[in-house]
This record gives C-alpha cells, structure tokens and sequence, in this order.
C-alpha cells in the first residue's frame, strides 16, 4: 500500500477511536413479555463501528405479565441493562422522564418496547450527531403485517406516507436518537417523539431522518385498534400545538396532498383502497379533535392497541 494511502486509512481509525458516539439507551415497556427478550437480543447485538451502547435502561411501567422478570433474566447477562419499575403507569413521557434522569450518555435513545431495530440502526441513528446542527434523528418504521389484508394495507400505506413525509421534512417515531438538551419532557403528552422534535426546534437543532435505519414495528390487525391509535395520536397532536406550540408535519394539509399525489401516481390502482384508508383516517382525526375540544381528554396513558404486540404473530 502507498505510503500517502496508508497515512489516509490510519487517520480515518483515528477518527474512528476518538469520534465514539456514546449512546444510553431507554426502552419503554407495559406488558412487553412477547418482544422485550427479542428487543434486548436486537440491542445487544447491534453492529456498531463508531456508536457505542454505554447502557440499556428498561423502563418496566406497571407490568404484570412478567416482562420484569424476562429484563432480570437478561440483564444476567449484560451489564449495561438496568431495569427501573414503576409501580403506576402514568403515560410514557413520565417513563421516559425517569429515564432521563437516569442515563449518563450524551446521547440518548428512546426505544419503544413494542418494535425490533434492524442490526445498524443503532450505528445509523449515532452518526447523524457528527453534525454539530443536527439534535435529534430518526429512522424508518417498517410494519410486520402482512398487506393481504385492508388492516394490512392501512397500516403500510401510512408508514409509506410517512417515509414520503419525513424525506420531505423529517418526522420522527418509533425510535428517536436526540442530543441531552433537556432534563424531562412534558409528562402530559401522548406524542412523545413529537414533543422531543419541539424541543429540539426551540433549541435550533435540525432533525435528521435515516431511511436506512430500519425499525420493524407492527401495526393494529383488527378496526378496534387501529382507531384507538389514531385517534390518540390526533388527540396527542392538538395537545402538543397548544402547550408546546409545535405541529408535526403530517398536520400541514398541503404536505399530506402532495404525499398522497405521489402515493396515488407510483400505485394506481390502490387508488380505491388508498380512498378508502384516507376516509379511515379522517374519521380518527376527527374522533381525537372531538376528544381533545369538547371531551377535554389527554390520552398520555393510553390504553394499549394489543394486536400490535407480538411482532412474531
């Protein structure tokens, strides 16, 4: 090898050794017992270069099918996992809250106890933070569910339409990686990734999506549940306007028809069930606005989509 070649391949391991990106990791959990040990083998095994997992802080809110005990048995065997119990569920941004105080990293990295991240997402979610301007990231959901199904259907096509979304202006979920510039969120939101979003904003930080960091994720399988969750998720995004002044982008009515043009172009003929979801979906949003205005209803500890748990099922 060339000398001059061999002076550019050392200084990249240099770079490597002293740009660790040093990560904890928080994972939210109420009744995960059917995906918290395939979560924690996903975490553990995470193929990292430059990212390094300092520790694995399991938030366990009110579990009581044994999900505590599967995170002590695991934690055996990994140091770097700790499991804190709280005894009342109160919504996950007051889990996440518990976290924060907690974890000792830089970096932190709210999990949902409910997806598995793909072997570099870890890795992919770190790197974005070599940009000074960059406060937050996110990756790419991908649902589990099969699409031969109309459940199935709808839940694809709006995780297609939110990786159209973010592309155009990055919205973050499942899983966000954020810079510690806060010592707790509000514990009143349903929408905790979007209240990170706000204030990482306020801060002047730029969000950055990672398409290529995959997390599966599973969406409802039945009408109950797929309605349950988006109405709160409405619900959450009306309370996040009014008490942090931030709308998530899926609220700009222009951006939602140009991403829906382009679904609509690249799948014609799903034209009539892409109709059909959009309806779907108006009625939840209209269901959480009638929750949020004349209700006065904060989900912030909602009650569980369970078709949405086992990612094996």
């Amino acid at each position: 090898m060339p000398a001059k070649n061999l002076k550019v391949c050392l200084d990249e391991e240099d770079i490597v050794k002293k740009e660790q990106i040093v990560c904890s990791l928080g994972v939210f959990a109420h009744n995960e017992a059917a995906n918290i040990v395939p979560l924690l083998q996903a975490l553990t095994t995470q193929k990292l270069k430059r990212a390094e997992i300092a520790e694995i802080i399991v938030v366990s809110s009110a579990s009581t099918d044994g999900t505590d005990e599967l995170v002590e048995a695991f934690a055996e065997k990994d140091p770097r996992i700790t499991l804190i119990r709280q005894a009342k569920r109160e919504g996950k941004s007051s889990a996440i809250n518990l976290f924060l105080a907690k974890a000792v990293s830089p970096i932190l990295i709210v999990i949902s106890g409910d997806v598995i991240p793909a072997p570099t997402t870890i890795e992919k979610l770190a790197l974005a933070f070599l940009d000074p301007k960059v406060g937050a990231s996110g990756g790419r959901p991908l649902p589990v569910n099969p699409q031969n199904t109309f459940m199935g259907f709808a839940v694809h096509l709006l995780w297609r339409l939110h990786h159209r979304m973010a592309l155009i202006s990055p919205k973050l979920g499942e899983m966000i990686a954020f810079r510690r510039l806060m010592d707790s969120i509000p514990a009143e939101s349903a929408v905790d990734e979007a209240s990170i979003e706000a204030i990482v904003r306020a801060q002047g930080l730029e969000l950055r999506y990672v398409p290529g960091a995959i997390i599966n994720n599973k969406g409802p399988l039945n009408l109950k549940d797929f309605i349950k969750q988006r109405r709160r998720i409405q619900n959450g995004h009306l309370w996040l306007k009014k008490h942090q002044d931030y709308s998530v982008v899926s609220q700009d009515g222009g951006t939602l028809f140009r991403i829906l043009l382009a679904e609509l172009f690249q799948y014609p003929a799903s034209a009539p069930k892409v109709f059909a979801v959009m309806a779907l979906e108006m009625y939840c949003r209209m269901l959480g606005s009638w929750d949020f205005h004349v209700k006065g209803k904060n989900p912030f500890a909602w009650d569980i989509a369970r078709s949405t748990k086992d990612l094996k099922k």
